[in-house]
């Protein structure tokens, strides 16, 4: 099943599609445009190009001023990227599709347990001496088929999980990828649990949406900040099971307030739109301060 992995060392990068990819569910600040600005820089200097993806499954949290704001502040700061741009929001069926598939597979199950169940689960085995902590318990996983399907009957909310077990036992070898930085990674080494494909309230999951969604648009350089490398341990499961291609990787550092904690959308004073508008801190000073050249179209 595993598909042929590119060469992903330094040395041996080509022309490559990366992607920014934010959420519009607030306002950028820095820490996003240090990351939008290493993969328009990556590609360029690569001979490639950076797209555009808004990343807007959950609805309950975005809204579209912050969408409009997403590109003004990058216009703003002189980035371009590649049309079309993408909403995950209208991909939803392709999305589903996914999921049917792994569901074919035999590597997902209903999952019923609430927030509150599952941290006292999980507070259960902490207490427990010498008991590694998982992400999820696995009380659904136990279940009968009958019993899960008479949960489902009484609309019972469900979520869909990884069954872990049982996708790793379909990889046909220990499952790993060399990063840009020229090291080696195993899946098995990676914090990886019965993750959540789809979510009970929007039927999807950044998993299923990202792995689709970099296929889908061709992407070869997936550029983000290291917070999310535990993410590529499930994302490469995920790219096997569904025979879709892997690209290579580049985590970056992290942009960090003065107490040394990583920078959050509800930081308003890191804001791109309040360094634009109250600040008047201009394009070349954002880049500057955050280690670049700036565009000479600025």
């Amino acid at each position: 099943m595993t598909i042929s992995a590119p060469d992903c060392s330094p040395a041996n990068l080509a022309a490559s599609v990366s992607r920014f990819a934010p959420s519009p569910s607030g306002l950028l600040h820095l820490g996003h445009a240090y990351s939008a600005m290493v993969a328009w820089n990556t590609a360029r200097d690569l001979g490639g190009h950076m797209l555009l993806r808004i990343e807007d499954i959950d609805s309950t949290r975005c809204r579209p001023e912050f969408e409009l704001a997403i590109f003004e502040d990058l216009e703003w700061l002189g980035l371009t990227w590649n049309e079309p741009v993408i909403r995950q929001s209208d991909r939803l069926d392709q999305y589903g599709h996914a999921l049917a598939s792994l569901h074919r597979l035999g590597v997902t199950y209903p999952c019923f347990c609430t927030r509150r169940q599952i941290q006292q689960e999980l507070s259960t085995l902490r207490s427990a001496p010498h008991q590694q902590t998982p992400s999820y318990a696995g009380t659904c996983r136990k279940l009968g088929s009958a019993e899960r399907q008479n949960k489902i009957d009484a609309g019972i909310p469900h979520s869909i999980r990884l069954h872990l077990d049982t996708a790793l036992a379909l990889m046909p070898q220990e499952l790993s990828w060399v990063e840009t930085d020229g090291l080696s990674y195993l899946a098995k080494d990676t914090p990886i649990g019965d993750e959540i494909l789809a979510r009970k309230d929007i039927g999807t999951s950044y998993h299923i949406a990202v792995v689709v969604d970099d296929a889908s648009q061709g992407v070869d350089l997936v550029v983000r900040g290291e917070d999310l490398r535990n993410s590529t341990g499930i994302h490469r499961i995920l790219q096997e099971l569904l025979r879709l291609p892997q690209p290579c990787y580049l985590h970056h550092k992290l942009i960090t307030d003065s107490e040394n904690r990583r920078l959050a959308k509800r930081d308003g004073a890191r804001a791109i739109r309040k360094l634009r508008e109250e600040d008047r801190v201009s394009p070349g000073d954002v880049w500057r301060s955050l280690g670049f050249q700036p565009p000479e179209t600025l």
